[in-house]
């Protein structure tokens, strides 16, 4: 029998959902609530605007260059972070900008609600949540908020995020967009 040194033997894995767990809880300092799968708390660190993909790739079209804060996406749902307490207020402003009524798909989650873990940066499984754009240490202080009284911009800050009106405005826009898109039948095409 031939011997096998102890460092040709592979390390045991860790499970993909430990190292999740502990890039959110331990980097980034966000509560996780255990799975399988994993899901980011919202309501404490972060609220989320969730609306269809296809919507949320226009979105992100729509306000290339700007910086909207950490988005990911799982399936056909993407996930816009917003500063917390946000979620309380996507009815009402709907309303103010008169989309109140319309059947958008635009919804907000808040205190008691989560998302599903995406993977951390640089992981890519099959099927899995997965982040368009990262999440970074102290992002919280740039996730668009209601602006206060006379602030419409970031003074002393490389960067900021749109404020929440425009955002749920263009949000709801492009939500609009591809509910009317899916329902239009497509011309046939003829070779």
């Amino acid at each position: 029998m031939a011997f096998i040194p102890a460092s040709a033997v592979p390390s045991p894995r860790v499970p993909s959902g430990e190292i999740t767990r502990s890039w959110y809880e331990r980097v980034l300092g966000w509560p996780v609530a255990g799975g399988p799968p994993d899901r980011l708390l919202t309501g404490i660190r972060f609220d989320a605007l969730e609306l269809p993909a296809d919507a949320g790739a226009a979105l992100l079209a729509r306000l290339a260059g700007a910086a909207t804060g950490p988005v990911a996406v799982e399936g056909r749902r993407m996930w816009f972070l917003v500063a917390p307490g946000c979620a309380e207020e996507l009815d009402g402003l709907l309303d103010w900008l008169e989309w109140g009524g319309v059947a958008l798909d635009l919804t907000a989650l808040g205190a008691g609600g989560g998302i599903t873990a995406p993977v951390p940066p640089g992981e890519r499984p099959r099927g899995a949540a997965v982040w368009l754009r990262p999440p970074e240490l102290g992002c919280e202080a740039s996730l668009p908020a209601l602006p206060g009284p006379g602030q419409d911009t970031c003074p002393g800050q490389r960067a900021c995020g749109p404020d929440l009106v425009r955002l749920v405005a263009a949000a709801a826009t492009e939500c609009h967009r591809a509910r009317l898109r899916r329902r239009t039948p497509q011309p046939l095409a003829f070779s």
